[in-house]
């Protein structure tokens, strides 16, 4: 009895092709809209966690100031004593490099760009998970007494020196001529949307002598030890940061210690809110397709009274009357809910290639919206379904 019910109503549907079609077209938008949304959500959380991971693993960066912008010029900057500290007195600390950021343009021939320098010791390297695709680091004799040496990477290679090999060759930096030693792997964008690879680092004193003008430090990269306590390392940063800094029991931190657990957490929840809240919103397209759904096969009904009026006269039952039509709205209903998984998978792919982010793909999500498809089906297509199965044969019979 289901099967041929079932026959009945997909003979119901192909006799309206284009009704049927403009009936599940809310299905299939609302389908495909909420599984793109939350594939690129997961997408974006994706690349967010990896650019975190990309700056390096079990990484604390202290900060001169309480907040970003303006307000945090005016806080004192670190010093080389206050590394050696660091070094000496934080046992869980495995790196740490201080850094001296400047803004500079790199000249080479008739080329020029205008990129960032940073200026530290052979530990950022390893702090900020930095790979070397050519070349070397800098020798102790070149970091002792800072001489113009530096490595670069690989957005400042191909402004400058486009496909020919750059190492041995001097770029300028304002009044000095600095030697390639080295050419970084690329690693993209950060998680704050900058380039990663529009770099040239140097010895800190090269920066600290010949474009900083001073020896203070901007801020401090830290690398945790394998197996010690993140939070507690950051704990004993900020008893002794606040120790040689001279600052009360009733003063607020002039500095600040960043966690890239916390940063990775903040911006990972940040975009599944968001991916949650654009599918919520895609998610009320599916019941106007319910709705829609509900409004055609209330038309049908009253278009095919006479027909349910001959069933029910030769004896078919109101159960199977009611299945009937139900069948009609589940199967449109999943017949939409299939086309949008297929549409959804076309665009997400799409999006996610021109977005830059990683397809993944979510069966969890695919199998909820078909399910939730089929389901929106049930709900909407009972009432039409219950209306024709209560009609009465005689009048029926007699309905023109």
């Amino acid at each position: 009895m289901l099967w041929n019910t079932l026959l009945l109503a997909l003979r119901a549907i192909r006799r309206n092709l284009m009704r049927s079609f403009l009936t599940i077209l809310g299905i299939v938008i609302g389908v495909a809209a909420v599984i793109t949304m939350v594939t690129l959500g997961n997408g974006a959380t994706k690349s967010v966690a990896d650019q975190i991971s990309s700056m390096g693993s079990n990484l604390l960066m202290v900060m001169p100031g309480q907040r970003f912008g303006p307000g945090s010029a005016d806080a004192p900057k670190f010093k080389s004593a206050d590394v050696e500290a660091i070094r000496n007195q934080i046992s869980g600390a495995s790196l740490v490099a201080p850094v001296v950021n400047a803004s500079a343009t790199a000249v080479y021939q008739a080329q020029n760009w205008s990129t960032s320098i940073a200026g530290s010791n052979d530990d950022y390297f390893d702090a900020g998970s930095w790979e070397l695709a050519s070349g070397r680091i800098f020798s102790e004799a070149e970091q002792r007494s800072g001489k113009a040496v530096c490595v670069i990477g690989e957005t400042v290679r191909e402004k400058l020196f486009g496909r020919q090999n750059p190492l041995g060759a001097e770029i300028r930096i304002k009044q000095f001529s600095c030697e390639i030693v080295g050419l970084l792997k690329a690693k993209g964008q950060s998680a704050m949307g900058s380039d990663q690879d529009d770099t040239v680092v140097m010895p800190l004193r090269t920066v600290q002598r010949r474009l900083a003008g001073s020896q203070d430090i901007n801020r401090l990269m830290i690398s945790v030890r394998d197996g010690a306590s993140i939070d507690k390392v950051k704990e004993q940063l900020a008893l002794l940061m606040r120790e040689r800094r001279n600052i009360s029991e009733t003063e607020d931190d002039d500095f600040r210690v960043m966690d890239t657990r916390q940063i990775a957490e903040t911006l990972t929840g940040t975009t599944k809110i968001l991916t949650m809240l654009l599918g919520a919103v895609a998610a009320v397209s599916l019941l106007v397709g319910g709705i829609g759904i509900m409004n055609i096969m209330l038309v049908s009904v009253t278009e095919r009274t006479r027909e349910i009026g001959i069933r029910l006269a030769i004896g078919a039952l109101e159960r199977e009357v009611l299945l009937q039509f139900l069948i009609e709205a589940v199967v449109l209903s999943s017949l939409g809910g299939l086309v949008g998984i297929v549409l959804a998978t076309v665009a997400s792919m799409l999006l996610a290639g021109l977005m830059g982010i990683p397809y993944l793909f979510n069966p969890g999500i695919n199998l909820l919206a078909f399910v939730f498809s089929a389901a929106i089906g049930v709900i909407f297509g009972y009432f039409p379904a219950r209306r024709a199965a209560a009609l009465n044969p005689i009048d029926a019979l007699r309905h023109e």
